[in-house]
């Protein structure tokens, strides 16, 4: 289950979201130059190692870890979040705004994920924490805006839209579920529910002055301006006929 877009426009051009994911992508590039070992030993000195940051020590880390990616995989799934979900939040919160939100959150996702096993020695990088802190506050503000996404089964893939609550929910809910269930496959699930927790209460402020349920009331849960429409092109190639 992938979301492929909103229906939710910027009002305005989305500036740091576009430097986010350029400089994630451009430090991607240049870590595939890496052998394992350099890039072993970059991700121990730009990762989050959480003995380090429980002794003091390493708390710059707490940024520079946000940058980093362990695969090809992992990138292209954070980049699609923070381009649907991420001009949005800077719609709303101000380029600085949005800046410091977002690290913000990916501290704070790092921050959880160190409580369990602060003595832990493996090193943590990723943007997940930061994005799900965008999608926490997504969800506060947009719950009802319109998402399309793409399921894949097997062979068979259709898009369905959704509300956005909806979709989001489920993905809270898979991190916690994860998060309980296989807690030693290497992905730091209680990252990904500190940092939508963190986006989420960042958010409430604002939605408060908004006028709470009444914004909500207001607004449907739909965003403050008309919905983007998108259509679906038919191919160009002819169809060849089978001959009986």
């Amino acid at each position: 289950m992938f979301p492929i877009r909103d229906h939710n426009p910027s009002e305005r051009t989305p500036f740091v979201t576009y430097i986010l994911v350029a400089i994630n992508v451009v430090v991607f590039l240049g870590q595939l130059g890496l052998d394992d070992r350099a890039l072993g030993e970059a991700f121990w000195t730009w990762g989050v190692v959480p003995e380090r940051i429980t002794s003091g020590n390493g708390l710059e880390t707490l940024i520079t870890s946000q940058f980093l990616h362990s695969g090809f995989w992992h990138i292209a799934g954070n980049m699609l979040f923070l381009w649907i979900f991420g001009d949005n939040l800077e719609d709303e919160l101000g380029h600085f705004g949005f800046l410091v939100f977002y690290l913000a959150s990916g501290v704070g996702a790092a921050m959880v994920q160190i409580l369990p096993d602060p003595s832990s020695g493996i090193p943590m990088v990723g943007a997940s924490g930061a994005i799900a802190g965008v999608m926490g506050g997504y969800l506060l503000l947009f719950p009802k805006a319109r998402v399309d996404v793409l399921f894949i089964f097997i062979v068979f893939f259709r898009i369905f839209p959704m509300p956005a609550w909806i979709m989001l929910g489920l993905w809270f809910a898979l991190q916690l579920f994860n998060g309980a269930t296989m807690p030693g496959d290497g992905v730091a699930y209680l990252a990904h529910v500190g940092g939508f927790i963190v986006g989420f209460v960042w958010v409430l402020p604002k939605w408060l002055r908004e006028g709470g349920p009444e914004f909500w009331r207001r607004t449907h849960g739909h965003p403050p301006h008309p919905d983007a429409q998108y259509r679906f092109s038919s191919s160009s190639v002819p169809a060849v006929r089978r001959r009986r």
